[in-house]
């Protein structure tokens, strides 16, 4: 089967529930707090659990942090392409979940986010392989290696991209590096709009030379599959918003999974749709579930 291949933060998240984003200078209590692997792994994790073989090619830190990160990866069953690095620590991101289940974060980079073009070149990518890229991986430090690493190294590969929250902070000129390399774009609804200027979502399509669709996030309302045919409303799955932490990165592992297996784009949809209405019901990171529990959901 098809392998998802992921080059950036695998990092940790320190989690508290607060009842809400606390206001400049004002301190707060927390209800709890959590540590746990995230960021890069819970696309990863998301994908390995729907039945996707995974790997990960990003920097590993040789601290505490990156120590949690190998183990996490090898519990997982996750294949790790790169050796850690001895110069410092994997990032940590502090993410605040309010009462509404909304996330706010704060993330200092590790070594994750300082990739050499030696160490992109040093990834071993498969003919079939089904590459992700994240945004953050173009405004990090590294996005200039980043893009040539895209143009030199990532050819014949489908790749989906999601241009994620700091899409404003990506100089054009490497966004559009991985727009033209895209096969697939996932992204929520704000960044649809950030990215093309429009509130129309095949607009979308237009930014990428070789894009085949793109879905479009609507949290609680589900999400737009839109391809050349029109736009689709893939309905979401009912569920109990307590945490929505990861639920996009899940939406989009359990989406390139089930076109791995050879499902269709609407389908596929469906399964990332209930991946998300797991993930948002649960506290924490990476907590999507099995095949065998969305299967159960999407029904035939």
């Amino acid at each position: 089967m098809r392998r998802l291949v992921h080059i950036g933060s695998v990092l940790v998240d320190i989690g508290v529930r607060v009842p809400r984003p606390p206001a400049r200078g004002e301190d707060m209590l927390a209800s709890s707090a959590s540590m746990a692997v995230a960021g890069g792994f819970n696309i990863l994790s998301a994908a390995y659990r729907q039945g996707m073989p995974a790997a990960y090619g990003g920097n590993i830190g040789s601290g505490r942090f990156g120590a949690m990160a190998v183990e996490t990866l090898a519990a997982e069953g996750i294949e790790v392409l790169l050796p850690p690095k001895h110069e410092g620590d994997t990032g940590f991101c502090v993410v605040m979940v309010d009462a509404t289940g909304e996330r706010t974060m704060v993330t200092t980079m590790g070594v994750e986010a300082y990739m050499t073009p030696e160490d992109l070149a040093a990834i071993e990518l498969r003919d079939d392989d089904f590459v992700y890229l994240s945004g953050y991986d173009l405004a990090y430090p590294h996005g200039p290696a980043v893009a040539d690493w895209l143009r030199d190294h990532v050819v014949g590969q489908d790749l989906v991209f999601d241009p994620c929250p700091l899409l404003a902070d990506i100089p054009a000129e490497l966004l559009s590096s991985a727009l033209d390399r895209a096969t697939w774009i996932s992204l929520n609804e704000r960044e649809a709009t950030l990215l093309t200027g429009d509130s129309d979502p095949r607009t979308v399509l237009a930014r990428g030379s070789r894009v085949r669709g793109a879905v479009v996030r609507r949290g609680a309302e589900g999400c737009l599959l839109v391809t050349e045919a029109g736009i689709e409303h893939i309905p979401a799955f009912p569920a109990e918003v307590i945490d929505t932490t990861g639920a996009g990165d899940a939406h989009v592992g359990a989406f390139a999974a089930a076109l791995a297996r050879g499902v269709s784009p609407a389908r596929a949809c469906r399964f990332g749709n209930a991946t998300a209405s797991v993930v948002v019901s649960t506290w924490g990171p990476a907590t999507a579930p099995g095949l065998e529990v969305t299967e159960r959901l999407v029904g035939t």
